[in-house]
């Protein structure tokens, strides 16, 4: 496919338009009056106009369709990836300006990568936000974080209302970090999404990028948990270990980070529930090794160690209020 130069087909079509407009306005005057060096221009402003009609309906076939435009959040290049989607890139860091705003980005790099250190009164495991948002927030396929700030605030079913970013995040911490709540406008609370920000710098509002959120899993197929146990302990358990509890150094940060356990998310996260650990498993899983497993293998090890003991959340009765709760939720 070709690769056009970024312009906006609007930015052609009101430039048709103005043509279309100044040759209509030569074409209505007095043919007595008209000179020939006139119609000379006639000629050549219709040929414009037909060059940029053409032009404007071939980037017309290139823009993505109107539902990749309406999910969601993207990174890096706007110029991106497959179906015209942005890519996700994690920006250089030399971007980062050496201000306040810049000092409050580089604090929310920080937080991410050591949330349990950096936050211990709003952390109850031992986790950081990156060991499920894996790159710095900013990996295809592992949730990441680009162009969040370009959609936001949205509707979640979870909670049968709107969010906003800053509510999303704190269900992280309620949920993934087994925690509790930042104040909304905490200066942690802005380090964190100023780091999303920054993250999203280039990115189209509201376009949903190449790889937001998982890979795809299907969701019909039946889990068994004891095929899951075998693959867990052959695939799984050199890193996370044999009960899913992580390997820890004697400072407490960790080498792989527990999945099961107290030092891990609660039962109200979206990784506790089977189908959403699948698509993590399933894209990012055994590490560097992504897309090694099938659907059933992701889906049957899931199956297994979301429903090995953890922390229980509490209050996850109140989730799904309008009754659209997906099956692998836990009650």
């Amino acid at each position: 496919m070709i690769n056009f130069p970024r312009a906006k087909p609007s930015s052609l079509l009101v430039a048709t338009i103005f043509a279309i407009s100044a040759v209509s306005m030569t074409g209505c005057s007095n043919s007595s009056e008209t000179k020939a060096v006139d119609r000379l221009e006639e000629a050549e402003a219709l040929a414009r106009v037909k060059a940029l009609e053409a032009r404007a309906e071939t980037l017309k076939g290139n823009m993505p369709a109107a539902s990749d435009m309406s999910a969601s959040a993207g990174g890096g290049d706007a110029a991106g990836a497959a179906g015209g989607k942005p890519a996700i890139n994690m920006p250089d860091e030399s971007t980062i300006p050496d201000d306040e705003r810049g000092a409050a980005i580089r604090r929310g790099l920080q937080i991410v990568n050591h949330t349990y250190k950096e936050m211990p009164n709003n952390v109850g495991n031992q986790l950081n936000c990156t060991s499920c948002h894996l790159g710095n927030g900013s990996e295809a396929f592992a949730a990441p974080w680009n162009g969040l700030p370009g959609i936001f605030p949205i509707y979640r079913s979870r909670g049968g209302r709107i969010n906003s970013l800053q509510e999303r995040v704190n269900g992280c911490f309620e949920r993934s970090m087994n925690g509790t709540a930042l104040d909304l406008g905490s200066d942690d609370m802005n380090a964190i999404i100023s780091y999303m920000t920054w993250l999203s710098q280039d990115m189209p509002v509201g376009v949903s990028p190449e790889g937001r959120g998982f890979v795809k899993v299907n969701k019909e197929l039946e889990p068994n948990p004891e095929t899951g146990e075998k693959l867990f302990a052959e695939k799984c358990s050199v890193c996370h270990g044999d009960n899913g509890e992580g390997q820890y150094n004697d400072d407490g940060t960790y080498i792989y980070p527990a999945v099961a356990g107290d030092k891990s998310f609660n039962d109200g996260a979206g990784m506790a529930r089977t189908y959403t650990a699948a698509a993590f498993i399933k894209g990012k899983m055994p590490f560097g090794q992504g897309n090694t497993l099938s659907d059933q293998e992701a889906v049957d090890i899931a199956a297994y160690f979301t429903h090995l003991p953890r922390p229980v959340k509490a209050n996850k009765d109140k989730d799904w209020p309008n009754g659209d709760a997906p099956k692998d939720v836990r009650r």
